[in-house]
C-alpha cells in the first residue's frame, strides 16, 4: 500500500486485524518480517533515528507524560530531533514551539500541567509536540480513543486544518467509520493483516467492502451535510448467509 503525500489517510478494520501493527511498521517501531517500508523512496531501515524523527512524528494510543510536566515543556520535546548534543533551545526553536501552541490553541495553557487538562486538550498538546518536530508526516494511533463526541470532532478538525493549511501528511487509525469517511481523503481497509481495499472514502465505504472487512451487512448513504458516505445501520452476518 502507499500513503498519498499531503493527504489524510485513515486505516480501518476490526480489532486485532493489524491496524496498529501497520502504523508501527511505517514508523519503524516494528521491523517487518517481510517486505520493506520506504519514506520518500528511501528504505527506512537505512535511515538513522534522528533522520526519521525529523521526517515523521508518531503518536501512540493514549500517550502518557511524566507527572507535573507542563504543556510548554512537553511541546518542547518536539524540538529534540533538531538539536545536537545537549544544546539549548535556539530562538528559532522557541518560535516554532510558540507557533505549535498557537496553532493548537494552547498558548494560554503553556504553564499548565498536562495532568490538569481535559482529554481533548491533552490530545492537542501531543499534536502540538508533533507539530514542533516540523515533520512532513504525522502518524496517529486512535487519536480519538476515550474522547466524547465533541472532543473527537475537536481533534479531527484540528488535524484536518493542519493538513489543509500546513500540508502535513496525516495517517491515523480510527474505529469510527463515519469519522474516517468524513475527514479522510484516502482510506485503507484491513482484515487479518491483508489490505482489503484502499482508495477514496466513496470507494472504501461501501456495503461490499464493509461486509468483507467487518463481516457486517451495512446500510450506506451519502451524508447530506458533508457529501461523504456514512453508515447509518448495520447487522451481523448470520452464519448461514
Amino acid at each position: 500500500m502507499s500513503i498519498p503525500h499531503g493527504k489524510i489517510t485513515a486505516i480501518i478494520g476490526p480489532n486485532g486485524c493489524g491496524k496498529s501493527t501497520v502504523l508501527k511498521a511505517v514508523g519503524r517501531l516494528l521491523k517487518p518480517r517481510g517486505g520493506m517500508v520506504y519514506l520518500n523512496g528511501n528504505d527506512i531501515q537505512n535511515l538513522s533515528t534522528r533522520e526519521i524523527a525529523q521526517k515523521m512524528a508518531i503518536l501512540p494510543q493514549s500517550p502518557q507524560s511524566p507527572p507535573g510536566l507542563t504543556v510548554g515543556e512537553l511541546v518542547t520535546y518536539g524540538r529534540f530531533p533538531h538539536q545536537h548534543g545537549f544544546g539549548k533551545l535556539k530562538p528559532d526553536d522557541k518560535k516554532i514551539i510558540m507557533w505549535a501552541l498557537e496553532v493548537t490553541k494552547l498558548t494560554e495553557f503553556e504553564n499548565t500541567a498536562v495532568d490538569n487538562l481535559s482529554g481533548g486538550q491533552r490530545q492537542r498538546v501531543w499534536i502540538a509536540m508533533a507539530l514542533a518536530q516540523q515533520t512532513e508526516l504525522i502518524l496517529l494511533d486512535e487519536p480519538t480513543t476515550y474522547l466524547d463526541l465533541a472532543y473527537q470532532l475537536e481533534v479531527l478538525e484540528l488535524l484536518h486544518g493542519l493538513n489543509r493549511e500546513q500540508m502535513c501528511t496525516i495517517v491515523m487509525v480510527l474505529h469510527d467509520l463515519n469519522l474516517a469517511a468524513r475527514f479522510a481523503d484516502h482510506m485503507i481497509a484491513i482484515r487479518d493483516g491483508d489490505v482489503i481495499c484502499h482508495g477514496p472514502p466513496e470507494q472504501v465505504m461501501t456495503e461490499n467492502v464493509l461486509r468483507t472487512t467487518f463481516r457486517i451487512d451495512a446500510k450506506i448513504i451519502t451524508e447530506p451535510h458533508t457529501g461523504r458516505p456514512a453508515c447509518i445501520s448495520y447487522d451481523l452476518i448470520k452464519e448461514n448467509n
